[in-house]
């Protein structure tokens, strides 16, 4: 019986100006199990929430399935019937890549399943083709924090990221779908607002790979996307305003929200978990690390 188990972690995308081209992988993870069966099968359970669990389709329209079976029609095989177990550690639709992890799986898992026929350039840019961006999947594939471009090809480059800086993440207690998000963008944007996202993404690059303070202050600023969708997190100016004033370097949106990311020096970081829990007391706070490896692949056969 083959088995083949597949955890891959949440990201950040965006980190302020680095809309849908940079992206960061944190230290929680879903974990995907695809086991030979005489059917297909599959069962979802939420460490987080049963109601995220609930929201997860246990069909064939489940979406870890539908990566899984998709490389293998982009290969011209027939798939496996397979009884695929999904756990959930990452919070469902607050921004921080649930559907990423679930096409990274199943392409993952089915690549590896297949004896690694693509390597993982190749599957990686059918994940991000499926996705239809590559901020999220890239590095939920690769770990670190990851600039990508998604073309005819896809590049990535691994950024460096200084030790010092730590992140607060607050997870909120309701969703945002990633369709509304996008709806609140404006179709165009005005040619001095573009000259200051690619200033700003620059900066970032140099920012994070220094761990320079004052840089950072300035790098997350956004004029693409957060002004847009600040009006959808009903707490993010008071959030962002008390991270801010406890120390944070800057506040950004996480994805598409709703979860909200601060930066700060270390040694500040707890202070600034303390004032977002002050400021927006339903939320659910973390200070994840970064994963470093991106997803992890296991395989079983006997």
């Amino acid at each position: 019986m083959k088995r083949v188990r597949v955890r891959v972690p949440a990201t950040s995308a965006n980190l302020g100006p680095g809309f849908d081209c940079l992206g960061v992988a944190l230290d929680l993870a879903n974990e995907f199990d695809f086991c030979e069966a005489d059917r297909f099968e599959c069962a979802v359970y939420s460490a987080v929430s049963p109601e995220d669990a609930r929201q997860v389709a246990t069909d064939e329209r489940n979406l870890a399935w539908r990566a899984f079976t998709h490389l293998f029609e982009y290969l011209g095989k027939t798939p496996p019937a397979v009884a695929l177990t999904v756990t959930m550690h990452v919070p469902l639709g607050r921004g921080l890549g649930s559907s990423a992890t679930a096409i990274v799986g199943g392409i993952a898992a089915a690549n590896r399943w297949l004896g690694s026929p693509l390597s993982t350039p190749e599957w990686l840019l059918l994940a991000s083709r499926l996705e239809g961006h590559p901020d999220n999947v890239v590095p939920a594939a690769l770990g670190g924090c990851q600039l990508s471009i998604l073309g005819e090809t896809l590049l990535t480059c691994a950024l460096d990221w200084h030790p010092q800086i730590a992140l607060v993440l607050a997870v909120p207690d309701f969703a945002l779908a990633t369709s509304k998000a996008r709806a609140a963008l404006p179709k165009t944007i005005p040619h001095t607002d573009a000259v200051f996202n690619a200033a700003h993404l620059a900066l970032l690059v140099r920012a994070l790979a220094t761990g320079d303070g004052h840089w950072l202050a300035e790098a997350l600023q956004d004029r693409l996307h957060q002004p847009y969708r600040a009006g959808l997190i009903p707490s993010w100016e008071e959030v962002r305003a008390a991270a801010l004033e406890a120390g944070a370097w800057g506040v950004v949106i996480s994805g598409a929200g709703p979860s909200v990311l601060a930066l700060v020096h270390h040694d500040r970081a707890e202070a600034v978990r303390q004032a977002i829990a002050s400021a927006w007391a339903s939320a659910r706070l973390y200070r994840p690390g970064l994963d470093p490896t991106g997803c992890r692949v296991e395989v079983e056969a006997d």
